[in-house]
C-alpha cells in the first residue's frame, strides 16, 4: 500500500515526460520512504534499479553489473564491467533510443567505496546529457553526505541536476491515511509517539489500544523501535553519546543553549556545533518567537515526534523496561501523556491553518506561523502565544491550543484577545482550539467579539479526512 507523496510523483513524472536528459536528487533521513516513492515511481517505466551497499568498490560494481544485466538483453550471465566508467557508458548508450530510468540508491555508499564516481558521473554527464533520454536519480540516506558532496557548490555533481527532492515525514492529514481503526483521539496519540515516518507508522496497530502499542513498541526491548533513535545516530553521527546527551537535554526540558551546554558539560560553542547537525539531521529545531530574526530568546526543540516521545520517556525507565516491568513503565509514563500532547497539539492546530490556507478558506491569508514569546510590558512578566501569523502590518491571527479535557471556558479567550494586543495591529482573527468543546460563556462571548473561530479537535480531524 503506497501513500501519499502525490507532488513528488508529480515532479518525478513531469521529469520523466521531458523525455531529454534528467538528473533528480532524492535524499533525506532513514526510514522515510524514499525507496518505497522509487519503487512506486518505476513500477511502470523501463528502469534499472540499484542500491547500494556498505562494502568494498568490487563488490558494488559486481551489485551494478547484475542490474544492468537483468534490465539488458545480450550481455553474457556473471558478466562484470572492468569499472563503473564502463558500466554507466553502457547505460548511456542504451538511453540513445529509449526513454529508461537509472537509480542509484543509497549512493553515498557506492561514492566512498568508489573515490572517483562523482567526477564520472560528472564526465558522463556532460558528455551525453544533450542526446540523452536517461533520467538519472540518485538517491541517499547520509543527509550530509548528500549535501556537502552531490548537492553543495564545490562538489562535482554541482549544477548537473535538474531536480532535487528532501523527502521529509508526512504530515498528521498523510498520517491518519495508515490507519482506519484508531478514534480521532488516539490517531493523535499516535501522530505525537511515532510522526510521520513511514517505517514507525508500520509499527503501530489499529486492531489495538494505544496503550498496548506503546507497551509492545516502546517498552518491549525486542521491537523495531526500541533502540531505533541510538542505532540511526550510530549511523549518521562521529559521536552519537554527546548527540544523545544533547537530545536527552532537550527531551527533559532544557531548551535554551546555555541549559543544554551546562546540561552536558560542554562549552556552548561545542555544544552549538553539535546542534547545528542535529538540525540538519531534522531532529532538532531552532525556534524564534514569531517576527523576530535571530534573538537571544532562541529555544531548541526536538523536530521528530518518535524521538521527542522515546528521549522523553524510555532512558528515565530504561531500566525496568530491561527488566520486563512494562506495567510499571506505563504507569510512570501514562499519567504525563495529555502535557505530552500539548506541543503536539499546536502542531497539528498549525497543519490545520495552513491546510485552509491553502484551500482557500483562512480568515487570513497569513506567509508564515510560528510560537511566540516574550515579556508583557504592561504586567512584566513572561508570557507567549501558542500560534501568531500575519497578512502585512495591519493584519494577523492568533492562537491558543488547549489539549485538557474539560471545556475551555471565556477566560481563555480573554487571555489570548489580551496577548494578541501585545502588537499593533488593526484587524485581527483569533482561533480558540480545545481537545473536547467550549463552555456556553465562551461560545456566547466569541460570538459577540465576531472575530473569533473556535475549533475542536473533532473539526480538525473531520477536516483532515
Amino acid at each position: 500500500m503506497f501513500i501519499g507523496r502525490e507532488k513528488e510523483l508529480a515532479t518525478l513524472n513531469g521529469l520523466y515526460n521531458s523525455d531529454k536528459f534528467e538528473f533528480a536528487v532524492i535524499y533525506g533521513r532513514r526510514r522515510v520512504g524514499k525507496t518505497a516513492l522509487i519503487s512506486h515511481f518505476i513500477q511502470d517505466k523501463k528502469a534499472i534499479y540499484f542500491m547500494g551497499v556498505e562494502s568494498n568498490e568490487r563488490q558494488n560494481l559486481e551489485n551494478f553489473s547484475q542490474a544492468i544485466m537483468e534490465y539488458a538483453s545480450g550481455i553474457m550471465p556473471g558478466t562484470s564491467f572492468v569499472s563503473f566508467q564502463a558500466a554507466i557508458e553502457y547505460v548511456f548508450k542504451l538511453c540513445e533510443n529509449e526513454r529508461l530510468v537509472l537509480v542509484i540508491d543509497e549512493y553515498p555508499y557506492v561514492a566512498k567505496a568508489s573515490k572517483s564516481m562523482a567526477s564520472t558521473l560528472q564526465m558522463l554527464i556532460d558528455k551525453n546529457k544533450d542526446n540523452s533520454k536517461m533520467m538519472l536519480i540518485l538517491c541517499g540516506s547520509s543527509m550530509s553526505y548528500m549535501e556537502d558532496n552531490v548537492l553543495a557548490y564545490k562538489a562535482p555533481l554541482y549544477g548537473r541536476r535538474t531536480a532535487q527532492m528532501k523527502i521529509l515525514p508526512f504530515d498528521f492529514e498523510d498520517s491518519c491515511k495508515y490507519f482506519n481503526g484508531f478514534s480521532a483521539e488516539d490517531m493523535a496519540l499516535i501522530y505525537g509517539i511515532v510522526g510521520g515516518t513511514p517505517q514507525y507508522l508500520l509499527q503501530m496497530n489499529d486492531s489495538i489500544s494505544v496503550e498496548d502499542n506503546i507497551k509492545n513498541v516502546f517498552l518491549n526491548p525486542a521491537s523495531a523501535i526500541f533502540e531505533e533513535p541510538e542505532n540511526l545516530l550510530k549511523q549518521e553521527v562521529r559521536e552519537p553519546a554527546v548527540y544523545n546527551a544533547i537530545i536527552t537535554a532537550v527531551a527533559t526540558g532544557s531548551s535554551r543553549m546555555s541549559e543544554i551546554a551546562t546540561k552536558i558539560g560542554e562549552t556552548t560553542s561545542v555544544c552549538s556545533q553539535y546542534m547545528k547537525n542535529l538540525i540538519n539531521l531534522g531532529l532538532i529545531r531552532k525556534e524564534t518567537p514569531y517576527g523576530e530574526k535571530e534573538s537571544r530568546k532562541s529555544i531548541y526543540a526536538i523536530a521528530d515526534n518518535m524521538f521527542r516521545f522515546w528521549y522523553r520517556f524510555i532512558p528515565d525507565n530504561n531500566s525496568i523496561i530491561s527488566r520486563g516491568a512494562t506495567e510499571l513503565a506505563y504507569k510512570r509514563i501514562a499519567p504525563n501523556l495529555s502535557d505530552y500532547m500539548g506541543r503536539i497539539f499546536e502542531e497539528i492546530c498549525m497543519q490545520y491553518l495552513w491546510k485552509l490556507l491553502l484551500d482557500g478558506e483562512a480568515p487570513v491569508e497569513f506567509s508564515n506561523l510560528g510560537r511566540w514569546w516574550g515579556t508583557d510590558p504592561q504586567e512584566r512578566i513572561q508570557t507567549e502565544i501558542d500560534i501568531m501569523g500575519d497578512q502585512d502590518k495591519s493584519t494577523a491571527l492568533f492562537g491558543e491550543c488547549k489539549w485538557i479535557n474539560e471545556n475551555v471556558d471565556v477566560k481563555v479567550l480573554e487571555k489570548l484577545k489580551k496577548r494578541s494586543r501585545l502588537f499593533r495591529y488593526e484587524n485581527v482573527h483569533l482561533f480558540l482550539f480545545a481537545k473536547k468543546g467550549f463552555t456556553q460563556g465562551c461560545i456566547e462571548e466569541a460570538g459577540k467579539m465576531g472575530n473569533v473561530s473556535l475549533v475542536t479537535y473533532d473539526q480538525i480531524y473531520g477536516y483532515f479526512k
